[in-house]
């Protein structure tokens, strides 16, 4: 009699994950461009799965914003209260408040809400309202941009909180609240039948999309606002890839923010084309920030994958574009000179430098085609209030 276990049916069915990752192209053990699996692959519990990882990402996403807001805006009202104090009590001036400025945006270079105008805001905070802590009252839940636009529109204190208090229940934008006060809602709420319950957006969309974009916070944290540089590269990537479709030479869109992985790292290439004439690929890196000698190792990086993990033995060498927001001429030489790759370097809002191989002029954009399609500026940046 056998001495062997017998195993269930249901173990022996059961099938055992399949670990091989889908490819672009070749692999190599360190180097491959990752391909997701179509979702008829997938198990029947992965949509409501990733519904739920979803749902709680945006809600952390909002829970980490409202907890860091009421910091910056009791920092402050804590400063508009010492500036007001220091004017009343030793009569400071224009002249003192623009020192001031200077001297705080000496030490704290990464923080733009420091200015002039909006330390005088900040003491404007601080007067209307005199009451501490400010971060147990509503107020502190709001952005600064629209605390600001509240106070220079609404002087009425009762006003003023009525509309504290529907800006927090309804989760209006700063457009919607400025539209509200206009209308001046306050005289006119209770008095008619209204559908604002069914036609407002919840608390947690509008609003919280506007502490994501406030300059001011991400100022506090003495970092650039993420969200900003993510949506000046993207208008970039848009208007990038419709222009070389547009032009109908032979651009063949493959893909964009195309994952590639070296070394167990991430390196997500920005635009990637296959130009069908010149039967070889194109890579197009956008920064929204000056050049920097580092950028033309990331863009060879780039080339130097495509060409051995994506390339056709048939195919030619991979050309690279790099757009960035500013460049020094001499840097951008120095770093391009002495390379095999071919790679052009281009300051998208002004002029444009380049380093193409003749046999390429004619077939892909000219350095003046490209440097006209965006001297208007597309992607102008957003422009920080204060």
């Amino acid at each position: 009699m056998s001495s062997k276990k017998k195993t269930p049916a249901a173990s022996r069915s059961a099938k055992k994950p399949d670990d091989a990752r889908l490819s672009r192209g070749r692999t190599r053990p360190e180097a491959i461009f990752p391909v997701a699996p179509s979702a008829a692959s997938l198990p029947a519990s992965y949509a409501a799965t990733l519904q739920e990882i979803k749902s709680h990402l945006r809600s952390a996403r909002v829970r980490a914003i409202l907890a860091a807001n009421p910091i910056v805006i009791e920092a402050y009202w804590h400063t508009g209260k010492i500036i007001l104090a220091r004017q009343q009590e030793a009569a400071w001036g224009a002249k003192v408040i623009d020192r001031l400025a200077a001297d705080l945006q000496a030490e704290f270079p990464d923080m733009s809400g420091l200015t002039r105008r909006n330390l005088f805001s900040m003491r404007a905070f601080a007067e209307a309202f005199p009451t501490g802590p400010i971060v147990k009252q509503p107020v502190s839940q709001l952005p600064w941009g629209q605390i600001i636009r509240l106070m220079q529109m609404v002087k009425a204190p009762a006003a003023r909180d009525f509309y504290i208090r529907e800006t927090l229940a309804q989760g209006w934008s700063r457009s919607t609240l400025e539209t509200q006060i206009q209308n001046q809602l306050h005289l006119r709420a209770g008095k008619a039948q209204n559908n604002f319950a069914l036609t407002m957006p919840p608390a947690d969309s509008d609003l919280a999309a506007q502490l994501f974009k406030d300059p001011y916070l991400f100022d506090f944290l003495g970092t650039a606002d993420p969200r900003h540089e993510s949506e000046l590269e993207q208008a970039l990537v848009d208007h990038i890839q419709k222009f070389l479709l547009e032009l109908g030479t032979g651009f063949a869109f493959v893909g964009r923010q195309i994952p590639l992985e070296v070394g167990g790292e991430d390196y997500p290439l920005d635009l990637l084309f296959y130009h069908l004439k010149l039967r070889r690929y194109v890579v197009i890196e956008l920064k929204a920030r000056a050049f920097t000698p580092g950028d033309v190792g990331q863009l060879n990086l780039y080339l130097s994958a495509v060409d051995d993990l994506l390339r056709h033995p048939d195919d030619q060498p991979t050309i690279g574009l790099l757009l960035c927001r500013h460049k020094n001429k001499l840097v951008a030489e120095y770093a391009l000179r002495g390379l095999d790759q071919s790679i052009a370097v281009a300051e998208w809002q002004t002029q444009l430098t380049a380093s193409l191989p003749k046999e390429l002029r004619g077939i892909l954009p000219t350095i003046a085609e490209i440097e006209a399609e965006l001297a208007d500026d597309p992607a102008p940046v957003p422009k920080k209030q204060g």
